[in-house]
């Protein structure tokens, strides 16, 4: 059987979806040399809220208008860090299992890091490994180009996911417990800290 490998676009802190598709993979490559998009997912992230589902932004320096992925600078003008840990300590500090896992996460949160890359690649280290997921990961070196990825046999699922839509998963319809499910009912399509904030080490049975 051919083993089934996956391009994904970089990510703040992954859709739920995104972390699916990892996880049901072989092999994982992850473009960091395409150029850079606003109002992505290389720099935002869903969280439920007491309010609604609330977006987390990561600002980043503007060097120009083609600016490539792994050259983007996360910008420290704004305090962005205190407001997204205070938002995930505020929203998921009454979850089962936020203090479980809060240690592994605040460090990127009083941790300065240059790159966006560096900030995305080590937040999902710590994620796969609190999923206990192990894959093979490579971070690519050139942009990879349509007739590359039909040639190498690749599943191309860089355009995918987006905060602006909603994206095409087996797992929207799947509910797990939520913290402001009484409020909201079951909201979909959030970061994969929701799940792990509230389900912990039973996450992974639910990918």
């Amino acid at each position: 059987m051919k083993k089934k490998t996956v391009l994904l676009q970089s990510s703040y802190l992954p859709p739920i979806a995104w972390i699916s598709e990892l996880k049901r993979a072989d092999k994982v490559i992850i473009e960091c040399c395409d150029h850079y998009q606003k109002q992505t997912y290389r720099t935002r992230s869903k969280i439920l809220s007491s309010q609604g589902v609330m977006d987390l932004g990561v600002p980043v320096l503007k060097t120009g208008d083609k600016m490539v992925m792994k050259d983007v600078c996360i910008s420290y003008k704004e305090e962005w860090q205190h407001l997204h840990w205070r938002a995930l300590e505020s929203n998921y500090g009454s979850s089962p299992f936020f203090e479980y896992y809060q240690d592994d996460f605040i460090r990127f949160y009083e941790e300065k890091v240059d790159k966006l890359l560096t900030l995305n690649k080590g937040l999902l280290d710590v994620i796969l490994e609190e999923l206990n997921i192990k894959k093979e990961i490579t971070y690519t070196d050139e942009d990879f180009s349509s007739d590359m990825v039909k040639r190498e046999g690749i599943t191309d699922l860089r355009d995918a996911f987006s905060p602006k839509r909603e994206c095409e998963s087996d797992l929207l319809d799947k509910p797990y417990y939520q913290v402001f499910a009484e409020k909201y009912g079951f909201v979909r399509g959030l970061s994969i800290v929701d799940l792990l904030f509230n389900m912990g080490p039973e996450s992974v049975l639910y990918l």
